[in-house]
This record gives C-alpha cells, structure tokens and sequence, in this order.
C-alpha cells in the first residue's frame, strides 16, 4: 500500500493500485461522524471520481471498528435548534449517502468491528460488502427515543423481509452480522482483521474488468430504485429533525450520558 495521498486528522485517502481507501479516522469515538467527515468525504469522493486512474474504493474505519454513527453528544445540542435547521443539518449525511449510493465506480465497505447507525446507514450505500464474522449491524435510534436516517430504513425496506427490519429497527440490538449475510446483504464473511484485505482484492478483480460496463451496471442498479430511496430519505430527515427535539430523545441522550437504560415510560 502506497503512502497517504491526502491525510486529516478524521479522514485518510489513500491509494492500493487502482483502488482508493477512504478511512475514517476517528478510533478513539470508533469513528463518529461530524459534520468535517462529510465534508472531507465527499472532497476525496470528487478526487477519486474524476481521476481515471481510480478504478473502484475502498471505505473502511479505522482501528477495531468500522463506524458508529453519528456523535449522540453532538447532536444533543440540536434539540434547540430549529426543526428547519436540524433538517438542514442531516442533508450532510444524506449527501454523502447519496453519493456512495449513486457512484459511478463500485464502492466496497470494508466492516471490523461493527456498523452502527449512520455508520450502517454509509456501510449498506455501498456496493459490496465485506465483514468479519464477528462483526454487527446495530440501529439503536430507537435506544434514543430517535429515527433511523442516512437511509436506515430504506436498507431495512428495500433489502429485508419485513420481519427482520422490524426486529432490527424496533429493538435496536446488536445484529450479528452473519444473520444479514443469511439474509444476502453481505458479500463476504471473513475471518477478523481480514476485512481490508478481501476488499482490496475484490477491488483488484473489478480493476481487471470492463469499468465502463460495470458503470452502466450500477447506474442501471442503482435506477431501478432511486425514487423510492429519495423519497424514503426526505421521510427519514424530516422525522428525525422532529424526533431530536422530543422529550425521548432527551431522555435517551440523557441516559445515554448518564450511562444508565433511558426511562421513556415516565414519559407517558
């Protein structure tokens, strides 16, 4: 692997032959995204897209873990926000989901550890995906009196039966990331610490292929369900810019705090 191209202190890209390695860079949070990894994600996304020479990438976390979503400390400072100005602030994420999910050249997540929230939101925009066995999926907005966004729950729509969405969604405990490899949503289970490296050689393969072909797959892919996804990601701003200003979502960010379960009962 050749040696960081563009490097910050929350995001690296860097370059494996014709594949580009977008890491997100926040070990210590196991990778929380601000809204600095959005913006740095989606420079490096145009630098990768506009060079000929990049073939397909690469997104993977740093350390043990891939993402864990969005930071619930930062957000709890946009319960005083506006409803307009909270919407506002989630279209960050929903850019970037967008993008991954519409990319001309093929995206493969690399998953350690685990995805959780926005983090498994960013993970299932991609094309492929590459797990180790002991990894999860966990969306646990519901933990937090909040709503699935980054397009939580069109993945849970579009790519699970109803049953398992509902389980996923409605309880927002850890996944073991072989039953959505059962459901078909994983590419390839690999033992731990082996993520990147099967990603790479994916990334390898579809280097050697017909690239232009392979666009033309996605776009047609990627067509077939972009109204429903579009208008599934304008459902899950609008909710989740109300939900961050309910009395559950202080409750849950409270708890979350305080390190306690949240109390939401009271509530009613």
């Amino acid at each position: 692997m050749s040696q960081p191209c563009s490097q910050d202190d929350i995001v690296l890209c860097q370059r494996s032959g014709a594949t580009c390695i977008l890491t997100l860079n926040r070990p210590q949070r196991r990778n929380a995204l601000e809204t600095a990894t959005y913006q740095l994600m989606n420079r490096y996304l145009d630098e990768a897209l506009d060079d000929p020479t990049v073939a397909n990438l690469v997104l993977r976390g740093a350390g043990d873990f891939f993402c864990s979503g969005g930071d619930l400390l930062a957000l709890e400072t946009r319960a005083a926000l506006a409803v307009e100005e909270r919407a506002a602030l989630i279209e960050h994420l929903h850019t970037l989901v967008r993008r991954l999910r519409s990319s001309p050249k093929p995206v493969i997540a690399a998953i350690e550890g685990g995805a959780a929230g926005a983090g498994a939101s960013l993970a299932f925009a991609c094309d492929l995906v590459v797990a180790a066995r002991d990894s999860y999926v966990s969306l646990a907005y519901v933990k937090a009196g909040l709503v699935p966004d980054g397009g939580g729950s069109a993945f849970l729509a579009l790519s699970l039966p109803h049953q398992l969405a509902a389980e996923i969604a409605l309880f927002g405990e850890r996944l073991p990331i072989e039953r959505l490899a059962a459901a078909g949503v994983v590419n390839r289970l690999v033992e731990p610490g082996q993520a990147l490296t099967v990603a790479l050689q994916l990334g390898e393969q579809l280097a050697g292929g017909a690239r232009q072909s392979q666009t033309a797959i996605l776009e047609l892919l990627d067509s077939a369900q972009r109204e429903v996804f579009e208008r599934q990601l304008d459902r899950e701003r609008d909710l989740m810019a109300v939900a961050l200003g309910s009395a559950e979502a202080a409750e849950g960010i409270a708890a979350f705090k305080g390190k306690r379960a949240p109390d939401f009962a009271r509530l009613y």
